[in-house]
């Protein structure tokens, strides 16, 4: 083949249509014509162009490009044709990248309302299996609140008018003697607080909840019947 039959190849070499001996001749052509190397360089991100497109619409500009080709006696320039293409590539190429940020966009609302919707749900603290309050003279109120779990008991605290200095602990007693600590924290200047704790003790083993000031004192005790 001559050059200007190897020349026609280099769309075929770029997509890597040609036969192994074909793709060897054209290797050697590039060597020595700076024109196929410099046009090979321009349409070098053709492939990925073309695979953002359908197949069908591909194949029908290959084939209308092949007609152009057989309508006409002078060889075609070839850089229009090519720029052509790239340009209809890429008008397609941005297309399909509408279209897939528009379905993005859809789908990433969509879970964000679903998201929005299900916050408070997810949210929500689990409802005690059992709910125990005590209240004092003083106003002091302490309403603990139990749920079983697989490795104890969760205990929800709701306090109002608790010491307002140091630091306060919930004990809790099982029917065995033991005790543990749930949890603990400092005071507030207001005496309100609603805490978490937690402990190994399952809630049918637990006798009582005891509310401790910093010296250890029992300020409140909360009795568990036995279930």
């Amino acid at each position: 083949m001559n050059g200007t039959e190897l020349h026609h190849l280099l769309g075929a070499y770029l997509l890597g249509g040609l036969e192994p001996a074909d793709a060897a001749a054209f290797d050697q052509h590039l060597a020595v014509c700076a024109e196929c190397r410099r046009e090979l360089d321009d349409l070098a991100s053709l492939p990925a162009l073309l695979d953002a497109i359908p197949v069908p619409d591909a194949v029908a500009l290959t084939a209308a490009a092949a007609a152009a080709r057989e309508r006409t006696l002078v060889p075609p320039d070839p850089v229009p044709v090519p720029r052509r293409l790239l340009d209809e590539l890429a008008a397609r190429r941005r297309k399909v990248r509408r279209r897939w940020t528009a379905a993005v966009a859809a789908a990433a609302a969509a879970c964000l309302a679903v998201g929005i919707m299900a916050a408070p749900l997810l949210n929500q603290p689990a409802k005690p299996d059992a709910s125990y309050s005590v209240a004092a003279s003083s106003g002091m109120q302490v309403t603990v609140g139990l749920v079983k779990k697989t490795w104890g008991t969760e205990l929800a605290v709701d306090g109002r008018s608790l010491p307002v200095a140091g630091t306060l602990s919930l004990w809790v007693k099982d029917r065995d003697g033991g005790e543990d600590r749930a949890c603990s924290w400092t005071a507030t200047p207001t005496g309100r607080v609603r805490i978490t704790g937690a402990t190994p003790v399952q809630l049918t083993k637990i006798a009582s909840v005891a509310l401790r000031d910093e010296q250890q004192k029992t300020v409140a005790v909360i009795a568990v019947p036995q279930g």
